[in-house]
């Protein structure tokens, strides 16, 4: 069993992913958790969570604990952690295990602080942290050792991180708070401006997986949609297609490709140059938006590639970090020892 006393955590906004060394990634749930707010008793954690949110009476509460890539509820994030952990280790595991978690490249001294001591709490050992675009770049199989540039976009929930790395690190990255999330908060606004019709996040999220677009499609999809009409308070269905998505999802889309153009901008020409030649590799849930790399590619002129697995490429990545930490010891920069962050 000692082989699996190792852990890598993707601890998004939207999802949670574990992989376990020697195992895989054994669990992916929606980052959720309920309570109940009167005996403060968690009643469920993830997808069963999930199915809640929007459909609790007034004492149950579904929440997010985690917002724009970091921890807006300690405590809730705390209890979510410990319940996965042991969802994943079971009753035979002894001792406490090596945990790599992953965070946004832009986070704050005090951001980390909080998911050290979360991850502490929840019954990790040691717990080194990685930033999410070298997770990611190390998941989607790209060799970052080399003193060669690659540019990873890492579209997630609630961030998305550019980052151009080579040698192990990150030369140059920029963190922007638009990302899934705001993908299904855009397609709220926009059924309620242009049809009176309001939505839940849920139903926002079923037409950007079932109908979202970045660009045009060659042939239109459409889905039909069940809100409350804001007018006369009554249930409406209406008919959206494909090409609405594109109007909905322009203005978060927008700002990811402008955050893209200003990485490449600052970025030296050398890695410039080996960027050209390799092209840009998206990754996590965002990238599976139908038509981004097409736009993407269109407008910067470079070859453009959504990598395989993409939702699952930062869990991937805190998996080969785990099985070789030695090596990637220089990437994963934290270290948690007795309650206190050592940096390498």
């Amino acid at each position: 069993m000692l082989g699996f006393r190792d852990i890598g955590i993707d601890l998004g906004t939207s999802t949670v992913l574990v992989y376990l060394k020697g195992k895989g990634i054994v669990l992916k749930e929606p980052s959720v958790i309920s309570i109940d707010e009167k005996t403060g008793q968690i009643l469920a954690v993830g997808e069963e969570a999930r199915r809640m949110l929007g459909r609790t009476p007034g004492n149950i509460r579904a929440i997010r604990p985690l917002s724009e890539g970091v921890i807006s509820d300690y405590e809730i994030t705390e209890k979510m952690l410990k319940y996965f952990l042991k969802k994943v280790t079971g009753k035979g595991l002894f001792g406490k295990p090596r945990v790599v978690i992953c965070v946004p490249s832009g986070v704050t001294e005090v951001e980390k602080r909080a998911v050290l001591d979360a991850a502490a709490e929840a019954g990790a050992g040691r717990i080194f942290l990685i930033e999410e675009p070298i997770a990611a770049a190390i998941g989607a199989g790209l060799d970052i050792s080399k003193a060669c540039g690659h540019m990873v976009v890492d579209i997630g929930g609630g961030t998305t991180d550019v980052a151009v790395i080579s040698l192990g690190g990150a030369v140059l990255s920029e963190t922007i708070k638009t990302a899934g999330n705001n993908f299904d908060d855009a397609i709220v606004r926009y059924m309620r401006k242009k049809y009176n019709l309001f939505i839940g996040e849920r139903t926002a999220e079923d037409m950007k997986i079932t109908i979202g677009s970045a660009y045009p499609r060659k042939e239109q999809v459409s889905m039909e949609v069940t809100g409350r009409n804001l007018i006369s308070g009554l249930p409406r269905t209406i008919t959206v297609t494909s090409e609405e998505m594109i109007e909905a999802l322009e203005e978060p889309v927008e700002d990811i490709v402008d955050c893209i153009h200003s990485v490449l901008e600052r970025t030296p020409p050398e890695l410039a140059s080996d960027i050209s030649e390799y092209g840009i590799c998206m990754t996590g849930g965002g990238a599976l938006l139908y038509g981004f790399d097409k736009l993407l590619q269109e407008r910067t002129r470079i070859a453009v590639y959504v990598a395989e697995y993409a939702a699952a490429c930062v869990a991937l990545g805190t998996g080969k970090a785990l099985e070789a930490l030695d090596i990637y010891s220089q990437t994963a920069v934290f270290e948690h020892r007795k309650g206190i962050p050592v940096s390498y």
